[in-house]
C-alpha cells in the first residue's frame, strides 16, 4: 500500500487545522453548552465558503502538475477525506460535521449519478459567494443499519416519481439544497426494489419533524423528516432508470458502496476525537503528573493509546486508499469501523483515568469527548452489522 500524500492534501489539511483552532473548537464548545446547532446563518460559514472548502470536498481540483502526470496510479480523493475527518474532529467533530459541503450526499452522488446529474449537484459547492449543505437519508423507524427493511415507497407517476415515508438521523437535513433518500419501488422485492433520488429544498411534501436532541455533538442538527406523497422529477431518479437495468440489486449496491466510502470516514472521525484526548492527557503528564511511580503506569497509558490511534488510523486509510485504486473495500471499510469506535472510546476513558478526579467535573472538555465518539459507534452501521459483513466476506456469505 503506497498513500501518496499531495500538495493539495496538505494544504486543505492545514486550512482545516486553521479553522480547527480558531473556529471549530470555540463553536463546538458553545454549541454543545448552549445544547443547539450552530446557526446556519453564522458568518463562520461564510468564511468557510469563500476560502474554497466546499469545491476541495468534491476533489475535483488538481495542481498542474497532478494534470500533466502520466502515472497509472488512479487518484481520487478519498485517503484526503479520511485526513480532513480526522483533522476537523480532533478539533471538535460536530463543527466538522456542521461545514457547508456535500456531506453525506456526495459519496453516493460520486457513485450511482449520471454526468449531467453529478455536474447539476456539486455546481453549487463550486461557487464562493452562500454556503450550500447536501444531505443523506437512509435510516427509518423499522430500519437502521438493516437496510434491507427500509419502507419508504416511491411511486412513477407523470414523469417523476412519489415518494412517501418517513427518514430519521439525517444529518445537516434541515439545511440542506439536496438530498439523497433512498427508497423502495416495490416493498416485496426487498433490496431489489431499491431506489435512489434527489429531493431538494422547497419541494412540496417535504416537512422537517423534529431537530434530535443529542447527548453529544451537538454543534450540526440530526432531523426526522417526512415524504408527504413528494413528488420528484424524473431527472432527480439517481443514476436514471439505465443504471437500475444492469442489475436488480443495483440501488441496493449503490446504498452498499456508499457506506464503504463513508464508515472510514466516521471511524477517522473517532480517530481525530481520541487523538484529542490523548494530547489532553499527554500534555497533563508532562507538565502537572506528580513525579511517583503512578506516573510511570501514566506514560504506559499514553504509550498503548498512540499504538492503537496508530492501528485505527492505518485501517481508515488503507480502506479508503483501496476505493481511490478503485479496488474493492468493503471488508476493510468495516474493519476500520468496527475496530476505531470501541478503541477510540477506550482511549478517552484511559485519558481520563490518567487525569484523575478532574476527569468527573462535567464542564470538561473529556467528558464532552466522552459523549460525541459514542455516536461513532451508532452511525454508518453497528459493530453488530460490522462484524456481519467481514465474516461474510470472510467466509464467501452475504450475511447483510
Amino acid at each position: 500500500m503506497d498513500i501518496h500524500i499531495s500538495p493539495e492534501d496538505t494544504k486543505t489539511v492545514e486550512l482545516v487545522r486553521e479553522m480547527g483552532k480558531e473556529y471549530l473548537r470555540p463553536l463546538g464548545i458553545e454549541a454543545d453548552r448552549l445544547q443547539r446547532a450552530i446557526p446556519e446563518d453564522h458568518p463562520f460559514y461564510k468564511l468557510v465558503a469563500s476560502s474554497g472548502y466546499m469545491e476541495r470536498t468534491l476533489g475535483t481540483e488538481q495542481t498542474d502538475s497532478e494534470k500533466k502526470s502520466v502515472s497509472k496510479t488512479r487518484r481520487t480523493h478519498w485517503v484526503r477525506n479520511i485526513l480532513v475527518a480526522e483533522e476537523g474532529s480532533y478539533w471538535d467533530r460536530g463543527a466538522m460535521v456542521s461545514l457547508p459541503g456535500p456531506g453525506l450526499g456526495g459519496p453516493p452522488v460520486d457513485r450511482m449519478a449520471t454526468p449531467s446529474q453529478r455536474e447539476r449537484l456539486f455546481s453549487i459547492f463550486r461557487q464562493r459567494e452562500v454556503p450550500k449543505w447536501a444531505a443523506f437519508a437512509m435510516t427509518e423507524p423499522d430500519a437502521g443499519s438493516d437496510v434491507k427493511r427500509i419502507a419508504t415507497t416511491a411511486r412513477k407517476e407523470d414523469g417523476g416519481w412519489v415518494l412517501k415515508g418517513q427518514k430519521m438521523y439525517s444529518s445537516n437535513s434541515p439545511r440542506a439544497d439536496w438530498i439523497v433518500v433512498f427508497a423502495s419501488v416495490d416493498l416485496s422485492k426487498g433490496r431489489d426494489g431499491h431506489r435512489a433520488f434527489i429531493v431538494e429544498k422547497g419541494t412540496p411534501g417535504f416537512e422537517i419533524l423534529k431537530i434530535e436532541h443529542k447527548m453529544g455533538i451537538r454543534a450540526y442538527e440530526t432531523a426526522t423528516f417526512a415524504l408527504n406523497d413528494c413528488y420528484v422529477d424524473s431527472s432527480n431518479l439517481l443514476g436514471g432508470e439505465e443504471y437500475y437495468k444492469k442489475d436488480a440489486n443495483e440501488g441496493f449496491k449503490g446504498a452498499m458502496a456508499t457506506f464503504s466510502a463513508t464508515r472510514p470516514l466516521v471511524a477517522a472521525m473517532g480517530v481525530g476525537i481520541a487523538r484529542f484526548a490523548h494530547d489532553i492527557a499527554r500534555d497533563f503528564v508532562k507538565s502537572e503528573y506528580p513525579h511517583t511511580p503512578l506516573r510511570d503506569k501514566a506514560i504506559s497509558r499514553l504509550a498503548w493509546m498512540q499504538q492503537k490511534l496508530a492501528v485505527a488510523r492505518m485501517l481508515c486509510l488503507q480502506a479508503a486508499w483501496r476505493l481511490d485504486q478503485g479496488m474493492p473495500n468493503a471488508t476493510e471499510a468495516s474493519m476500520a469501523k468496527m475496530y476505531a469506535p470501541m478503541i477510540c472510546l477506550k482511549i478517552i476513558q484511559q485519558a481520563r483515568v490518567i487525569k484523575g478526579e478532574d476527569s468527573l467535573l462535567v464542564d470538561t472538555l473529556l467528558e464532552k469527548l466522552e459523549r460525541d465518539v459514542k455516536a461513532i459507534d451508532i452511525v454508518e452501521g453497528t459493530q453488530q452489522i460490522q462484524r456481519r459483513i467481514v465474516a461474510g466476506n470472510v467466509i464467501g456469505r452475504d450475511l447483510r
